[in-house]
């Protein structure tokens, strides 16, 4: 998948700006940026739920993308088992069900309540179902927000290992500027406009990581050092006075690499 010169207006507001951006079968990519930089936005672009306001948007034929929320919410008071969560909308052999379970680590719960998982355990749960889309893309959310470190470094863990058995794309978002996935091939920092991008450096030998995040982490995390010449304290946006030319926006398609 490519993007080229997007950008997004809403209004007079320019929330993202000649974002040029790629991500590859098999590659692990990690967008972070502080709340009000645009991750949301592009990722809704990157799926074709928003269209850009100028640019181009490249995806191959068929592409399928599984994707996992920040957070869902369920009623606790609803009878509701994990399969049969996982059946909504439509029914799907059991088989794959339990396929899907065992790739995302919990084989074991199918049984279970959704109102009874922990909060890494309903994380896995939505990797499940984003998983039985056999996707060529799997865009996560901040779909760690609210796990603690080891529930994190687990959570990561099982991405990498979904990596590698599918061959697909992940790409990851999240709100911290310098904790990522250590796996990750590209970090990509985002504010309005791509300031900077690069590779994680593990540190996870180091007594500041150890101190941050205890033990049992197994090296899933790594710390983004960047460099640039801006703060991140507002988005680019546009101004009163200016005016952009909004040129048409356009999805291509290509052949599945």
């Amino acid at each position: 998948m490519r993007l080229s010169g997007v950008s997004v207006r809403f209004a007079r507001a320019a929330v993202l700006h000649g974002i040029d951006f790629t991500i590859s079968r098999g590659e692990i990519v990690t967008i972070v940026g502080p709340n009000g930089s645009g991750k949301s936005t592009l990722l809704r672009v990157l799926v074709g739920a928003q269209a850009p306001s100028a640019g181009h948007v490249t995806r191959a034929s068929g592409l399928s993308i599984g994707y996992v929320p920040q957070r869902l919410r369920i009623d606790a008071t609803l009878p509701m088992t994990v399969h049969r969560f996982l059946d909504l909308p439509v029914r799907r052999p059991r088989v794959a069900l339990a396929a899907a379970l065992a790739r995302a680590g919990v084989g074991t719960l199918g049984s279970r309540q959704m109102a009874e998982l922990s909060g890494g355990q309903f994380q896995r749960v939505l990797l499940a179902r984003a998983l039985l889309a056999e996707p060529d893309l799997l865009v996560l959310d901040e779909a760690t927000q609210g796990l603690d470190p080891p529930g994190s470094a687990s959570f990561y863990r099982a991405i990498e290992a979904v990596r590698d058995e599918l061959g697909c794309a992940v790409l990851m978002v999240s709100h911290e500027l310098h904790v990522v996935m250590s796996a990750s091939d590209r970090v990509v920092c985002l504010n309005g406009h791509v300031c900077c991008e690069g590779a994680p450096a593990v540190v996870s030998s180091r007594p500041e990581y150890r101190a941050l995040f205890g033990t049992g982490t197994g090296g899933a995390f790594a710390l983004y050092r960047h460099d640039h010449d801006h703060d991140h304290d507002a988005p680019v946006r546009g101004t009163g006075g200016e005016r952009d030319p909004i040129a048409a926006s356009t999805t291509v398609h290509e052949p599945r690499p």
